[in-house]
């Protein structure tokens, strides 16, 4: 009898200790397991400051009179600007820059035979920073008008930039995740499963486009200023263990 007893409690054991080896390996199997997802979110936003700059110039043997002359069209440009509704405080002149030109004269076969002084470049650029967009854009394309004025002044495209732009990404970021972890959840749930911990968490780039544009993505991650009205973008991969 003891040893018919002894035989059962070593058979139980057996499979006690089998019952506990197979959910044991099973659990960890289930724990190596997860669900990697990548979630996005975008947004449309419009610019809310915006940055134009322009660039003038004299030429003339004499520096002095180069330099007087230049700084005849900065008080004018000023003036200008002014007129324009443009504060003093959003305008920036930069320093003066200046270079020599050189006429070079070639021989008969080619050769350079001599590089004659020809005089004097002085350029500086004008810069305006504002959030009255609109006011800077109508500039943009009427400052022209100061040619007419005989001032050699070249204008570029304006810049656009959105100053809460850590805001939007922030914003961006929480709804990024969010839109991940409801596709790991809806993953989990198809193999009857449940969402564990969260594992790890990768953001994505960070892209700035125009708005309805054809632009191409970047691996380093986009910021256009080209464009007013813009797309901000952003992905995270996040990994989730399953119970």
């Amino acid at each position: 009898m003891n040893r018919n007893t002894t035989a059962i409690i070593l058979a139980l054991s057996v499979i006690i200790s089998s019952l506990i080896l197979v959910n044991g390996y099973k659990y960890r199997f289930r724990s190596a397991e997860g669900i990697s997802v990548v979630g996005m979110a975008q947004v449309n936003f419009t610019s809310d400051l915006i940055v134009w700059e322009g660039k003038y110039l004299r030429k003339s043997k004499d520096l002095k009179e180069a330099y007087a002359i230049l700084k005849e069209d900065e008080n004018s440009i000023r003036a200008y600007l002014r007129s324009k509704g443009i504060t003093d405080s959003s305008v920036i002149i930069s320093a003066v820059n200046i270079q020599q030109t050189f006429d070079t004269r070639y021989g008969s076969r080619g050769e350079v035979v001599s590089n004659d002084f020809s005089g004097y470049v002085l350029s500086q650029s004008v810069k305006i920073e504002s959030r009255d967009i609109e006011r800077i854009e109508k500039l943009s394309r009427e400052v022209t008008e100061l040619i007419e004025k005989g001032i050699e002044l070249s204008s570029e495209p304006p810049s656009y930039y959105y100053t809460r732009l850590a805001d939007l990404k922030m914003d961006l970021l929480a709804k990024a995740s969010a839109d991940a972890k409801l596709r790991a959840n809806t993953i989990a749930e198809s193999v009857n499963s449940k969402l564990g911990n969260l594992k790890k968490s990768v953001m994505g780039v960070f892209q700035i486009t125009g708005k309805n544009s054809n632009e191409e993505y970047s691996y380093g991650g986009s910021y256009n200023t080209s464009d007013k009205n813009k797309t901000a973008s952003i992905t995270i991969r996040m990994e989730y263990m399953l119970k």
